[in-house]
């Protein structure tokens, strides 16, 4: 069975970063079994209620600004997943969390920006997963546990955000790690070994300068879908920092 994974996209122009965490997800694709399908719970696409996009072929989005010309000129195109997007829209109904299908959304840049690395050729079906910050991490674990049964299927279900991720107070010259930032990644490593679910739920009033890490939340929720979806095996895959406090760590949740 396939572990769920929580990764951490960091800046759309990793693809062209010489950075460790660039190099790690170029080698993660090939040390997972080749999922049938991947599912994506995304950062970059919040709604008010879980939605899945259900499209016969994925359009790329840039949803950034300001960025040199040539990422802009990346694509991932990778095909749809209609009927997965039914099946998991079925699993999160079962579980009185109602999902909407959108027909029309293709990949943000948590979603491609990882996949392009994992999986260049871009020929396996993709279907996004939207998060709800205002809804907090036990609403995401929920999520994921609902979700969970596709693991079986072949599925790769892959949160994509930010274990740190303060773009205010990120240092562009790249310089040492704050203590806050090592303070609140120290606390939730050690959470995550020990599936100690009550405090991660409650991550937000118990783990030091958890509002300096995330001063909004949306990049935190992935973690908490893959941590529901997926085993009792924790294993942390990768940890680095980019831009001073803009952590990459990556974990894997199996069986």
């Amino acid at each position: 069975m396939l572990p769920s994974i929580f990764l951490s996209h960091g800046s759309p122009t990793l693809p062209f970063d010489d950075v460790p965490a660039r190099e790690f997800l170029r080698g993660l694709g090939a040390k997972l079994e080749r999922p049938k399908a991947i599912l994506v719970a995304s950062a970059h696409w919040e709604t008010r209620a879980p939605a899945l996009n259900a499209v016969t072929r994925n359009e790329t989005i840039h949803d950034f600004y300001g960025f040199p010309k040539p990422l802009y000129e990346l694509r991932y195109e990778a095909p749809g997943a209609p009927a997965l997007a039914e099946r998991a829209a079925s699993l999160l109904t079962g579980a009185n969390l109602n999902a909407h299908i959108d027909s029309e959304r293709g990949l943000d840049h948590g979603a491609w920006v990882p996949l392009m690395l994992m999986y260049p050729g871009a020929d396996i079906p993709v279907l996004q997963l939207s998060v709800q910050s205002h809804a907090g991490a036990a609403h995401h674990i929920a999520l994921g546990r609902a979700l969970a049964p596709l693991r079986a299927e072949g599925v790769l279900i892959l949160g994509s955000g930010g274990f740190v991720h303060n773009l205010r107070l990120i240092d562009w010259n790249s310089g040492p790690e704050p203590e806050w930032s090592r303070a609140f990644a120290a606390w939730t490593h050690e959470k995550l070994l020990a599936r100690d679910e009550a405090a991660l739920a409650d991550y937000r009033r118990r783990a030091p300068f958890a509002e300096q890490a995330h001063p909004t939340e949306e990049h935190f929720m992935p973690l908490f879908v893959a941590y529901g979806a997926g085993g009792k095996n924790v294993e942390r895959l990768h940890t680095s920092t980019t831009f001073g406090s803009l952590r990459m760590d990556a974990y894997g949740f199996g069986d």
